[in-house]
């Protein structure tokens, strides 16, 4: 059976492709071997400005013919480099053996073996992968969740001055205003995207051990630590780690991970708060000609966005859970668990890119219902008895918290004639009366 959405085990290969395919470009095994080729290519230019001894014969205006090998790297390049795994059992080491070839057609057979010098595996996947990653969060997640707090943004300007009932315990509760309820999602996502953003995007590169033990061993007079931080640093744009094994220590991936699990929490809360509103009618949806909200039900709208962005959180969460537990934990110098985990990376990402698209295609259909808004407020007046017990408090009336849960807490019908009724009851200045009997439900929202 041929891959297709059909036929794909995962749905974000399937189902979600259209969503998902961008990131095809930074997680896919053509990428990661895409750009384990522009590692090495980029290391072995680095080699020859350095310069070595060895490599300054060589013509530095080839340079750009060398980036041109994963500049125009083809599927059918990234083919020929698993025909050459399938001999080495060795995926970095067939890379190495690809650009070799890639040498020879350019006539640069003498410098062939400067091409991964004094290098190992993980000097190339801990660049590569961290770089694809980078690309990935800047290119495919960052405008995705910008554009989501900025619909958000949008939504709190416009209902900025939306008196709505609050609910605390499922209960109703002081009022508030619609717009700023929308306003505490978008403070959390921009305080925690600014905290994602502080984290770096850290590499290892130091050779078999972290030591630079061949390239010391080969040329003992070379400064390979400023090296390695000016190649790790300033040409590939990541944080080189200082002290390491084999491998990077994943801590900062783990906190990247971590800071991605938490902006996801904030969207499930998200997702279930607008669930709610819409449930309690605050909210329609616009509706799209031909779509079904039930197979049986045909009045029904659900709210399947939310739901699906849920879901999606979920999973990805469970995965972002694992990556940071499980990565920054190795034997020794090195174990290989990392490997085939560093895999998955793609996955979480894709879930939350589904996820947080489902968000936004959910809250470009949502349609104020004002009446329904109003409606409840109007049915709940008993949330003023707050506003009168805290003026009764300001004036020194005696026991005024006692008076409004009598008042509040028995089953008569409370309104505003009821409200005014029992402020009409109070020992209290004519004025005050009047302060009192201003507080409605509608104005009650603070500032």
């Amino acid at each position: 059976m041929m891959l297709t959405s059909l036929s794909a085990i995962s749905p974000i290969d399937g189902r979600y492709r259209n969503t998902t395919a961008e990131l095809a470009n930074y997680f896919s095994e053509y990428a990661l071997i895409k750009y384990r080729v522009f590692v090495e290519i980029e290391y072995f230019i680095a080699l020859v400005e350095y310069p070595l001894p060895q490599l300054q014969q060589f013509d530095k205006t080839l340079s750009e013919k060398l980036r041109d090998i994963y500049r125009n790297f083809s599927e059918a390049d990234a083919e020929s480099i698993k025909e050459i795994e399938k001999t080495t059992n060795h995926d970095v080491k067939a890379v190495e053996y690809f650009i070799k070839k890639e040498f020879d057609k350019l006539s640069l057979e003498p410098f062939k073996e400067f091409i991964h010098f004094g290098l190992t595996s993980q000097d190339i996947n801990n660049t590569a992968i961290p770089y694809t990653f980078k690309l990935a969060i800047n290119n495919s997640y960052y405008p995705a969740i910008n554009e989501l707090v900025n619909t958000l943004k949008n939504y709190a300007r416009e209902w900025d001055q939306i008196p709505m009932l609050a609910h605390t315990h499922g209960q109703p509760a002081s009022p508030t205003r619609l717009g700023k309820e929308i306003q505490v999602f978008v403070e959390r996502l921009e305080g925690q995207l600014q905290q994602l953003k502080s984290v770096s995007y850290s590499a290892k590169f130091g050779g078999a051990t972290g030591n630079f033990n061949a390239h010391h061993i080969a040329y003992p007079g070379k400064d390979w630590k400023a090296f390695g931080n000016h190649f790790v640093n300033d040409v590939l744009g990541l944080s080189r780690s200082q002290f390491t094994t084999q491998i990077e220590h994943y801590d900062n991936f783990a906190a990247q991970c971590d800071a991605l699990k938490r902006i996801n929490n904030i969207l499930i809360d998200l997702d279930r708060d607008m669930w709610t509103y819409i449930s309690m009618n605050y909210f329609k949806q616009k509706i799209k000609a031909g779509e079904v909200g039930s197979s049986a039900m045909p009045h029904k709208v659900n709210p399947i966005d939310f739901e699906n962005s849920e879901g999606n959180l979920g999973i990805a969460n469970a995965l972002f859970e694992h990556l940071a537990a499980k990565l920054p934990i190795s034997r020794l110098q090195r174990d290989l668990t990392d490997s085939t985990v560093l895999r998955n990376i793609g996955v979480p990402v894709a879930h939350t890119l589904i996820a947080i698209k489902s968000t936004v295609k959910g809250l470009n259909k949502l349609l104020l219902n004002k009446e329904a808004i109003s409606a409840d407020l109007e049915a709940n007046w008993p949330v003023v008895a707050e506003a009168i017990q805290t003026i009764l408090r300001r004036e020194g009336y005696p026991n005024p918290y006692e008076a409004l849960k009598d008042l509040t807490r028995t089953n008569q019908q409370i309104n505003g004639h009821t409200i005014a009724a029992f402020v009409d009851t109070l020992d209290i200045s004519d004025a005050i009366k009047q302060e009192l009997k201003q507080i409605t439900p509608l104005n009650y929202t603070g500032i």
